[in-house]
This record gives structure tokens, sequence and C-alpha cells, in this order.
């Protein structure tokens, strides 16, 4: 019996295979809208659970342990799904994966630091935002909060790869995967 190859790709590329190019900005623009729409989900479930056992009455109650809490539940939501496939739905949906540097499926610790890091340019333009309205005295400047988690498309244009500063510095990397190619029973 000879051993058939599949034309269907491995979930994960093998180190053999050639890198694979970083999906472009627009598919990870895309992307991040997606997984907005689904991190609504995600926070409204743990900020009602929270709510209902802290007692909680109102937003500015227990706000730095409700802050930690969505914190935490987001990061369990991106690290099961990186975990398990290197895909979250919306990743999916746009034919990228998030792999480690060398290919095979990112490790835990590596997992944990790109989440991590992937606050820390939204987080430094919220708190120039934060400046800006306090210098001017300006609340309308508050608007441009808006464009905080978009500072992390700045390193890409300068990056290796176009690749996220948070995936260099963690040893991870998104890569464009095609979808699979179905094959047809009937000839």
């Amino acid at each position: 019996m000879s051993k058939t190859t599949s034309p269907v790709s491995p979930p994960y590329p093998t180190s053999s295979r050639p890198v694979q190019d970083a999906p472009p900005r627009s598919r990870r623009f895309a992307c991040m809208m997606y997984e907005g729409v689904l991190l609504f989900g995600v926070v409204f479930l743990a900020a009602y659970l929270f709510d209902t056992l802290t007692q909680s009455k109102h937003a500015l109650m227990l706000r730095h342990a409700r802050q930690l809490v969505l914190f935490v539940a987001i990061g369990v939501y991106f690290f099961l799904c990186w975990r398990r496939s290197g895909q979250t739905l919306p990743m999916k949906a746009w034919d990228m994966r998030l792999v480690g540097a060398d290919g095979l499926p990112a490790r835990t610790g590596q997992l944990l630091m790109r989440y991590v890091l992937m606050w820390v340019l939204p987080l430094f333009a919220a708190l120039g935002i934060w400046g800006l309205s306090a210098l001017t005295g300006w609340a309308s400047v508050d608007l441009l909060i808006v464009a905080a988690p978009f500072m992390n498309f700045i390193p890409t244009f300068f990056t290796p790869g176009r690749q996220f500063a948070h995936d260099l510095i963690s040893g991870t990397r998104l890569i464009h995967v095609p979808p699979p190619v179905k094959i047809s029973k009937n000839p």
C-alpha cells in the first residue's frame, strides 16, 4: 500500500516548510475589528459575573478589581484559543495563525508574554491622550482613545516581516494560512 500525500496542509507549519508571510495589515485590521465584537461578549459576561458576585451597584465600585478581572478574562479567551489551534475565530475567518518564530506551535510562556506585551503600546497611547487632554483642557481630546489599540500597527512598518513588536519580543509571529483545498468526490 503506497502512502499518498494529502493536499490539505497540516494545522501548523513544520520547521522544514518555508517561512510564511505575515498577513497583510488590512486583514489584521479587519481581524481586530471582528475580535472586538467577540470581546464585547467576553467582557460583558465577565463584568456581569463580577458585579453579581461582588454586588457592585455601579462601574466605579471596585473599579481596579473589575479591571483586573477583565484583563484576566480577556487573557484567558486569547490564551485558550491560541493554545488550542493558534487561532481565534476571527483569525480563522481571516486566514491567519499565531505560531512560534520557528513555525511550530507557540509555547505557553510565549503566549502569556505576547498577551501582556500587546497592551504596552495602546496603554502608552492612552496615557499620552490623557496627558494631552489634561494639558489642553479639552475634554474632546479624550475621543482619540479609540485610536489607542491601533498603535500596535506602527512597528509593522519598521519590523522584519511586518510583524508586531510584541510578536518579535515574545518569539511568536502571525502567518497567513490559505484556506484548505476542498476535494470533490465526484469526478
